[in-house]
């Protein structure tokens, strides 16, 4: 496809709630949504990148520039340019996952509304709902997150995870299992612990957890090879897994029994793809983490979740979960599910009276002949 222009829009969606974790809170969403008009037909892509480089070291305003500066300008050299090779295209710019994974979405978006396929098609999936889980945040204090929790398993939600800090983990594990008994129930760090804390996962041995996500170091999975030897529950690597590289480290190390898949932080969902293909040959359950995504991206999560290897409920919540109103049409919980869609494309078009309300800024890079 020959690119004619990429536009860049930042929009802030008040959350439903703050949305707490070990490294901060958010009360809003700012978003990097990316339309790319190509062969005529536009595309749409949702950068996950936070406003501020604490999950990663990308960011909002970051992926802007580097997307302005130095992706655009590469893809748009390239007269016939396809999502299958945007990562061979950019890879001579060092790291910048987020970033090329939304570029990535937003053509293959363009290219399968241009063959009328949807994404579900295009990977293969013909399953038509995936169970959804939902993602909890540290609460003020574990009263309110029992109740919390209540809600959204009387709002039909499969599994349960919750967010832990030292200080923060054995207490509230203890009392959601004795209120609600053996609940699916797991809990995630985001590298919030280090070696020393053994005591606490070993504590949490005794809670039966499906798993604990990324209780040390992103950049160290030998450290969680090491931890896997010293504890029961399965260790579910996220922020670790960057790419399918690192997932085939983790794998032959140990340090996985589950792997979290992220398509904007492992460099789209083609990439996201090949690490569900590498962790299926391997015998590693996967599941589809989320990124307090719009409607844009929420529905090719889905997508991506019906593959055979996603075994267990992905973040993929319904859209209230979060917000109020969405940049698009809104996800609805089904029986515990959240459904694929099934029309052309990967992502889930804005409605664009809603799109204008929340926007902040837009920058338009054209095509130089």
């Amino acid at each position: 496809m020959r690119i004619d222009g990429i536009e860049l829009r930042v929009v802030s969606l008040p959350l439903v709630s703050p949305f707490v974790t070990s490294f901060g809170s958010q009360s809003e969403r700012i978003a990097l949504l990316i339309r790319v008009v190509a062969d005529g037909v536009e595309g749409w892509g949702e950068c996950v990148a936070l406003p501020e480089p604490v999950y990663s070291s990308e960011y909002v305003a970051g992926a802007v520039d580097v997307i302005e500066r130095f992706l655009a300008p590469a893809l748009m050299a390239d007269e016939s340019i396809t999502a299958e090779r945007v990562g061979e295209v950019l890879e001579p710019f060092v790291g910048h996952r987020i970033a090329k994974a939304s570029l990535e979405m937003a053509l293959l978006d363009a290219q399968l509304r241009t063959a009328h396929q949807s994404f579900a098609a295009y990977l293969g999936v013909t399953k038509e709902l995936v169970p959804s889980g939902v993602s909890v945040g540290i609460q003020p204090t574990i009263d309110e997150l029992v109740t919390a929790v209540g809600d959204y398993l009387d709002e039909g939600y499969q599994r349960i995870k919750i967010k832990i800090r030292p200080g923060w983990d054995v207490e509230p594990v203890r009392a959601l299992r004795s209120e609600y008994g053996a609940i699916p129930l797991q809990v995630d760090a985001n590298s919030a612990y280090t070696l020393d804390d053994v005591v606490v996962f070993q504590e949490l041995d005794d809670f039966e957890l499906l798993l604990i996500e990324q209780p040390l170091y992103e950049d160290d999975i030998r450290l969680h090879s090491v931890l896997a030897r010293m504890i029961s529950t399965p260790i579910c690597l996220d922020e670790s897994i960057v790419s399918a590289r690192a997932a085939a480290d983790a794998i032959a190390l140990d340090a996985a029994q589950i792997i979290n898949i992220k398509p904007g932080r492992v460099g789209g969902y083609l990439e996201a793809v090949r690490i569900h293909d590498l962790a299926r040959s391997a015998g590693i359950p996967v599941w589809c983490g989320g990124m307090l995504e719009t409607g844009i991206a929420r529905g090719a999560n889905a997508a991506l979740a019906g593959l055979p290897g996603f075994t267990l409920p992905g973040d993929i919540s319904a859209s209230a979960r979060f917000y109020r109103e969405d940049v698009t049409e809104p996800f609805e919980l089904e029986n515990g599910c959240i459904r694929v869609p099934a029309e052309a494309g990967v992502a889930r078009l804005p409605i664009p009276e809603r799109l204008d309300e929340c926007t902040v800024s837009t920058r338009w890079i054209p095509r130089v002949s």
